[in-house]
């Protein structure tokens, strides 16, 4: 009440009636002078002498005209700053991500574009990658074809293929590809069921009327990688999970594309961010083949 009061003295005080100041606030004549009339009341004062209809500003007007200028300054100085800050992009932004690839390449550009931004980055599956935004430990995450859920908010990314890879003492070590039929009846390692790169696979295994021979599933990623490296059998994995490790041998499927979807996402409560909306601004608009990318994803889920 009071600020709605000093607005109506400061408008009628800088222009010289309460007719101009009605206009300059898109305020009624009778609410302006009944504010000025409540201000004066509740403190006892008298900020006008009134000639009619032409008003005065007192001696103690005069002093608290000269403070609400400055209040008002100051007001619109900090109006100017959060307008402006709606697109300066600058501080820290903390990725969490189920693999470093493409992540990094896209980050390059990021950086580039906002460099008054620094930006770390947490590795993990997708599980971890949502736990660390819930706890806001980070600001965005790049997870394998997220849930809907009430407090994220999910951007497409892009979509990687799925590739088998195997140990470096494999027979097949020594192939660039393979096709899809090869993996009939061969030892295979797999995530769990409710894994989303194991649906994939298995539907496409099952169009394909490929019955692999299922020696082993395990819960993570990292699990699947070990047991291959170690001479398990055969694995499958999306590109973006891959990572450089002498132990093992990445094979392409040469026959049949296998994708999944990758989402950029955040909590709903955090979208307004500076570096989380240029982040996911940069995402939504970006071609999928720039960052390594088979191509844009779909919102399919």
């Amino acid at each position: 009440m009071l600020y709605t009061q000093l607005r109506s003295f400061h408008a009628v005080a800088r222009e010289g009636s309460a007719t101009k100041a009605s206009r300059v606030l898109n305020v009624s004549q009778p609410t302006i002078t009944t504010q000025i009339k409540e201000l004066e009341a509740r403190y006892s004062l008298e900020l006008f002498r009134r000639h009619g209809r032409r008003l005065e500003l007192t001696d103690l007007g005069r002093e608290l005209l000269s403070i609400t200028q400055r209040y008002f300054d100051v007001e619109g100085e900090v109006s100017g700053f959060l307008e402006s800050a709606h697109d300066l992009v600058r501080g820290h932004l903390r990725v969490g991500a189920i693999g470093p690839y493409p992540l990094m390449k896209f980050l390059k550009q990021y950086r580039e574009e906002f460099p008054d931004v620094t930006v770390s980055v947490a590795l993990g599956n997708s599980e971890d990658v949502l736990k660390g935004l819930r706890d806001q430990r980070t600001d965005v995450g790049i997870v394998s074809q997220v849930k809907a859920s009430p407090d994220i908010l999910i951007t497409p990314f892009g979509r990687q293929s799925v590739v088998a890879f195997v140990s470096v003492d494999h027979p097949w070590s020594a192939r660039d590809c393979i096709r899809l039929v090869d993996l009939d009846g061969q030892n295979m390692v797999m995530r769990e069921e409710a894994s989303k790169t194991r649906r994939v696979v298995q539907r496409a295994l099952a169009e394909k009327d490929v019955r692999p021979n299922v020696i082993m599933e395990v819960g993570s990623r990292e699990a699947v990688w070990e047991a291959v490296a170690v001479g398990h059998g055969i694995g499958v994995i999306s590109e973006i999970s891959l990572q450089p490790d002498p132990r093992i041998k990445a094979l392409p499927i040469s026959d049949h594309e296998i994708q999944t979807r990758i989402d950029a996402v955040c909590l709903k409560q955090r979208q307004h961010s500076s570096v989380v909306r240029a982040f996911l601004f940069m995402a939504e608009a970006a071609e999928g083949e720039s960052f390594g990318f088979i191509g844009k994803a779909s919102s399919e889920a």
